[in-house]
């Protein structure tokens, strides 16, 4: 059978429908989403909104007295912990196709097209939950309710470095990025950094003369020893070229897994309910695909820093801050 044959609309419809197809997308979304590849995945959601709770109040320990009086009495101590909400929202696209190019294309357009859907909602998720970048209200929020992206919320709490050019001191050094997370009383596990900063750090060495960033043999990265990936789904932010922190504070979910359905008739309309396609009239096909993700931050209380206004699990190095 021709090669050509293979790429008609039937066949792309029965492509899709394969469990490979999506499962395709889901993999390359994870891959390239900085968030979803190094935060803590909890179990699959049976709902849309799950609770979880993030300790608020530390315990105290006392000495107990020899005298057995009154005062010697062991005393109790307070534990408490707020509630979050792990919520699922929808992300989704619609791919319009002509179906003359389905007709005409020589190649596995499903091979070509479902991987970038994968990439493309990966970085919407990062650029959300980093950047803040339409940002979901009830993704990565306060005990207080309200939504933060990690830049955001490093801001507010002090936890970004502004770049001087002396990247060790900016990254290593004291008050650097990593010792920001380590003063609020947690370890750096993992960075995300942009392509653009490879450059300058590459060559940069730390006081025992060995390179704080290197490659493994594998391929992947480390910086002072811990992981790092370098974003390369286009969320990264040149003017934030390196976010550090510990990751495991963040927690994510999948309520839904990534479905795809062959459209073959209706309207594509704008937010302003203009028609934009007309499928059956202008003799096209769309791919809507839709993933239903939640995401959530920890930041629990530390005996380091119990002020949430001033605690947080990363902290950035930036060009400028406004």
């Amino acid at each position: 059978m021709p090669y050509n044959s293979l790429i008609t609309e039937a066949d792309l419809s029965a492509a899709i429908n394969r469990p490979e197809y999506s499962n395709e997308i889901y993999q390359a979304a994870i891959a390239q989403s900085a968030v979803m590849s190094m935060a803590q995945r909890a179990p699959n959601m049976g709902t849309g909104v799950r609770k979880i709770s993030v300790m608020d109040t530390l315990p105290l320990a006392y000495f107990v007295g020899s005298t057995r009086g009154v005062n010697d009495l062991k005393q109790t101590t307070e534990m408490s912990w707020k509630g979050k909400d792990l919520t699922a929202e929808e992300i989704a696209v619609i791919v319009p196709i002509p179906e003359a190019t389905l007709a005409d294309s020589s190649i596995d357009l499903a091979a070509q097209i479902l991987p970038r859907i994968g990439e493309a909602m990966g970085r919407t998720l990062d650029a959300a939950v980093l950047a803040g970048t339409n940002l979901p209200p009830t993704w990565m929020t306060t005990t207080a309710g309200a939504a933060q992206s990690v830049l955001a919320a490093c801001q507010a709490t002090g936890n970004y470095v502004v770049d001087t050019g002396d990247v060790y001191a900016d990254v290593l050094g004291a008050d650097g990025v990593f010792s920001l997370v380590e003063q609020d009383g947690y370890m750096v596990n993992g960075s995300l950094m942009a392509p653009s900063f490879m450059g300058r750090i590459r060559g940069t060495v730390g006081t025992d003369g060995h390179p704080i960033f290197v490659r493994a043999l594998d391929g992947s990265y480390a910086l002072a020893g811990e992981r790092v990936m370098v974003q390369r789904n286009g969320a990264s932010n040149a003017a934030v070229p390196l976010i550090s922190g510990d990751w495991s504070q963040i927690i994510w979910a999948v309520r839904q897994d990534v479905t795809v359905k062959l459209l073959t008739e209706g309207v594509i309309q704008d937010n302003q309910g203009a028609i934009v396609y007309n499928l059956a009239q202008q003799d096209m096909v769309a791919l809507r695909v839709v993933f239903r993700v939640a995401v959530q931050i920890a930041n629990p209380v530390t005996n380091d820093n119990t002020v949430e206004a001033t605690r947080y699990p990363f902290a950035v190095l930036a060009s400028a801050v406004s």
